[in-house]
């Protein structure tokens, strides 16, 4: 592999209803398979998918950097992450069952945990390979199939995964990949064998999905976006908070939907704390993601680059100041002329009614916006449409409880931001949808309950 910024890696073409209906049926065969399985069986299966992803952690890694343009030291933890999605719900899918109750006369109940189905799983193109883990993971532990289909911009790295559970030994079919936008993915959503879909993804694609979903009574998983507030207040450690802070909004170019990039600072360390930040933002190394010392990649996209930097200028115009960054960075490097490449950017002088405090910008722009009291912070860090994650820095671990159970979001953060460890459930509130993923949770929205009523006399007839 090599890096390729601004030039064409693959073609691929899109799945039209006849390879979307291929898939569907493909998986619907091995859905029969798998579902028949003991869930020690199933567990076997994914432990050894786990193993060989693991195995292959810098290859798989090095086609993510490629796939995506984040830098090589994240898509390795990224794939950490991924293995160890498998290997957690691996070990869930022997232990899924449903439960006894005791009845009058003897009688007794039961109900039993069943799959789905066919799931479907649509991807976002900053977590490509991860993602995909993410939603197969309890899937197939619940005995369900998966057809998943990523994002255009990032197409090639789930197909290695779909290879990988095929050398592990899941039915053929069980975990079918297709290619396509936003026609391929209406044409899974509609499909009548599809049981479930989830999404990751934008706001107005999560309610489109939500509407096509609802003409079939399919559930749906949306994990949409945010605009999540991180609040630093003046007794955090400093230090960590400002790293805290660079994690909230630089992670994947800050292309992130949990992101941080509301930071409150408690106004009597604002000016500490943002030029602390300004110091830190400058340092970030920028370039060729492959290189073992860059530490921010390239965006996505030409019109992605271009939208993110609209917002920036929109932002002066309104009377925000720009700290530091914000425009084009050209590598030395020759070959990376034409990656699609920014300063990470620090903006000052915010107001909660501006476009770039309110606006999901997904790209390294962090707003610094200064407050006073903790009952005032808490209203304006809800008072938002979104509700994906929010974050606290403090010393005093009662106010940080006290916070954190006052914000209005799905994940919270207490000390650190975006640690995402698969025994937690990820998931939003208000706009950023809902379901969860990851953790226990996760098996609630991959299978059904079945309660069966078993009756030891006589039947009680009211006729």
């Amino acid at each position: 592999f090599k890096t390729c910024p601004g030039r064409v890696l693959c073609k691929l073409p899109c799945s039209g209803e006849k390879e979307v209906d291929l898939a569907v049926q493909s998986a619907k065969a091995a859905f029969k398979i798998w579902s028949q399985m003991s869930g020690m069986e199933r567990c076997r299966v994914m432990l050894e998918a786990a193993r060989i992803i693991r195995e292959q952690r810098e290859e798989i890694a090095t086609m993510e950097t490629i796939n995506n343009g984040k830098s090589i030291f994240e898509a390795r933890v990224d794939i950490d992450i991924s293995w160890q999605c498998l290997e957690y719900y691996a070990g869930l899918a022997g232990s899924l069952a449903g439960e006894h109750i005791q009845l009058p006369g003897g009688s007794f109940g039961y109900t039993r945990r069943e799959p789905l189905g066919v799931c479907v799983g649509i991807g976002a193109w900053n977590y490509p390979f991860q993602i995909a883990c993410w939603k197969s993971g309890p899937a197939l532990a619940c005995g369900n199939a998966m057809v998943f289909k990523p994002s255009p911009f990032t197409p090639i790295s789930v197909v290695r995964l779909a290879e990988i559970f095929t050398e592990a030994g899941v039915p053929k079919g069980l975990f079918n990949v297709v290619q396509g936008g936003a026609a391929t993915g209406q044409l899974l959503c509609q499909h009548p064998d599809v049981a479930k879909i989830s999404f990751t993804g934008s706001v107005p694609t999560g309610m489109k999905i939500m509407e096509m979903a609802a003409k079939g009574i399919k559930p749906v998983t949306l994990e949409l976006g945010g605009k999540s507030p991180l609040i630093i207040f003046s007794d955090a450690d400093l230090e960590n908070a400002v790293k805290g802070a660079l994690m909230a909004n630089f992670l994947t170019q800050g292309e992130v939907c949990c992101n941080g990039t509301r930071v409150f600072v408690e106004r009597k360390i604002l000016d500490t704390f943002t030029k602390e930040v300004v110091k830190r933002t400058q340092k970030i190394k920028i370039g060729d993601p492959l290189l073992e010392d860059t530490r921010m990649g390239a965006l996505i996209n030409r019109p992605h680059l271009n939208r993110v930097q609209g917002f920036i200028k929109q932002a002066k115009e309104q009377g925000a100041e720009v700290l530091c960054g914000g425009d084009l960075y050209v590598p030395d490097d020759p070959k990376l002329k034409n990656g699609y490449y920014m300063q990470p950017c620090v903006i000052g002088n915010c107001k909660d009614d501006m476009t770039c405090v309110k606006e999901e910008i997904f790209g390294p722009v962090m707003a610094i916006l200064p407050f006073d009291t903790e009952e005032e912070v808490v209203e304006r860090a809800n008072a938002t449409k979104f509700g994906l994650a929010g974050g606290v820095f403090t010393r005093d671990i009662q106010k940080a409880h006290r916070v954190v159970a006052a914000l209005k979001a799905g994940m919270c953060f207490i000390n650190n931001y975006n640690v995402s460890p698969v025994e937690l459930p990820f998931g939003g509130y208000k706009f950023s949808g809902f379901g969860r993923e990851n953790g226990r949770a996760a098996i609630e929205y991959y299978s059904q309950l079945k309660t069966v009523c078993v009756e030891m006399g006589d039947v009680e007839s009211v006729f």
